[in-house]
């Protein structure tokens, strides 16, 4: 019995001791963190409104931590490209993902996946939220929700509409729209939003809902009409601009939110070390400033309560894309 005993002993010991060295080994480098560059990934390309949260979060993060924070565009799949690459990096705090609402509503949209948008991730902050702008090409003889629901009424399958991508947030945006108006506009796929704005602004597209980041800059020049803001009240730094819930489709509401998110399995000392850093920085006065210029709101906090966001809109937006018949392989 006690040689059994012994020899059971002795063959768990070499596993025993193996795990309380991936274990040190694991501690170490959560201490030594960070000691080479970082690398965010953008689920988007430059210059659109991910990209510019992205650069207003990964500029004072790299002083915070005495390393380079490297942006790694990667637009398309509507921002599944980018979660992928996330999912299977290594999980060790160097490759960071700025999630947008996109991460939740692939979940109801495909039903393959190549990745758990909840298990496969570990979340470390939500960073902002932005509501979007219904806004119209000068072509469009529309100024208004009103003007433009009666206008598609009268034009059925003649207006496009164009979106950051198949499942996007801004294309789930507008098919809400539609749904809810009873319209048929057409959706023009796009490569990132930037891709999309630039053809809405050249006429090669009639409409879009984009977020306010993307979009401002071409409402002030008059290069493009905002019609409607789609947050569920109107916001204070447009509040000249009714909201869609109030222009004639009550109850209406959308936005985007982002928040960064690491590879499932990154020790949580290096979890708890980019929390504390990126909520020291959306706390800052400055890039509050940055934020409210951009119309985004700060949003900072636990990686519990971005989980529970996350969980939270996944539920909501698998029961509208279910109801529009959205799914997806």
């Amino acid at each position: 019995m006690i040689s059994r005993l012994m020899r059971s002993y002795q063959g768990a010991l070499p596993i025993f001791m193996g795990m309380l060295a991936l274990a040190a080994a694991a501690t170490v480098a959560a201490q030594s963190y960070p000691s080479r560059a970082l690398r965010m990934i953008v689920p988007a390309g430059p210059g659109g409104g991910v990209d510019t949260i992205s650069r207003v979060v990964g500029q004072p993060l790299a002083a915070a931590l005495e390393q380079p924070v490297i942006m790694d565009n990667r637009p398309g799949a509507g921002t599944m490209l980018a979660s992928e690459l996330t999912a299977k990096a290594p999980p060790d705090g160097y490759t960071l993902l700025m999630a947008t609402n996109s991460h939740a509503i692939n979940a109801g949209i495909h039903k393959n996946l190549r990745y758990d948008p909840v298990n496969d991730f570990a979340a470390v902050t939500m960073v902002g939220s932005v509501p979007y702008f219904v806004v119209a090409h000068p072509s469009v003889p529309a100024r208004s929700v009103k003007e433009l629901i009666a206008l598609a009424r009268k034009r059925p399958g003649e207006l496009y509409f164009a979106s950051a991508g198949s499942g996007s947030g801004t294309h789930l945006a507008f098919e809400l729209f539609n749904s809810m108006a009873g319209l048929k506009m057409v959706h023009v796929p796009y490569r990132g939003g930037s891709a999309a704005m630039v053809d809405l602004v050249g006429g090669h597209v009639q409409l879009m809902i984009s977020n306010t980041i993307n979009s401002r800059p071409q409402v002030a020049a008059r290069k493009l009409h905002a019609l409607a803001i789609t947050s569920a009240a109107r916001s204070s730094l447009f509040p000249q601009l009714p909201t869609v819930s109030e222009s004639g489709l009550p109850g209406y509401q959308a936005d985007v939110w982002y928040g960064v998110m690491l590879p499932a399995r990154t020790p949580p000392e290096i979890v708890a070390r980019l929390n504390r850093e990126i909520v020291a920085i959306l706390r800052s006065a400055d890039v509050r400033e940055k934020f409210a210029s951009q119309g985004a709101e700060v949003l900072a906090g636990t990686p519990e309560a971005f989980v529970t966001v996350l969980k939270n809109d996944i539920g909501k937006w698998a029961k509208v894309t279910a109801g529009l018949h959205l799914q997806m392989n």
